[in-house]
């Protein structure tokens, strides 16, 4: 399934603006957007990720956002670690040894974009490469959203529930 065009207008230049930024030598800040597509709003929503009571306290925020302006999309944008297809399956043991994904040497950055819509959830998580001959400058290859319907987490579940002749649609 793919992003209805009206989300991927509003989330493209979101995405390339993320690709500017690390292509300057700047690191993504967690950020949701939160947007109505009716009333052609959007509202940028830091999102702490320092613990697990700041990243409660984040979702909490972008819900009681999404709620306040009938949003029918989220769009979130961070930096994240991912393990290579390589070491995916060794998973449990690297948990086990390292503590997190991100304290292992086996970690690799990723930009982390996730789209939630009334429609369904896309994600997409592009490694981020340096940018030779530079050090500091990184960017992401193309960035290919995947429809998820079976995602989780504190982070997903965030929009208002719609009505729509008496059945319920999320």
């Amino acid at each position: 399934m793919q992003i209805p065009e009206s989300y991927r207008r509003k989330i493209d230049p979101l995405v390339a603006q993320a690709r500017t930024l690390l292509e300057k030598g700047e690191r993504l800040s967690a950020l949701a957007f939160v947007g109505s597509l009716t009333r052609d709003e959007v509202v940028p929503v830091v999102v702490d990720d320092r613990s697990d009571e700041s990243k409660d306290a984040s979702a909490k925020i972008i819900q009681a956002a999404a709620a306040m302006m009938d949003a029918d999309y989220i769009f979130m944008v961070r930096e994240a670690w991912k393990l290579s297809e390589r070491y995916a399956r060794r998973y449990d043991e690297i948990i086990d040894k390292y503590g997190s994904i991100g304290a292992s040497p086996y970690a690799e950055d990723i930009a982390a974009f996730s789209l939630e819509t009334t429609h369904g959830t896309w994600v997409a998580m592009p490694f981020i490469k340096q940018k030779p001959p530079s050090k500091k400058r990184r960017t992401i290859g193309a960035v290919e959203f995947v429809h998820m319907p079976e995602i989780g987490g504190r982070f997903v579940g965030l929009l208002p529930t719609k009505k729509n002749d008496g059945g319920t649609l999320h």
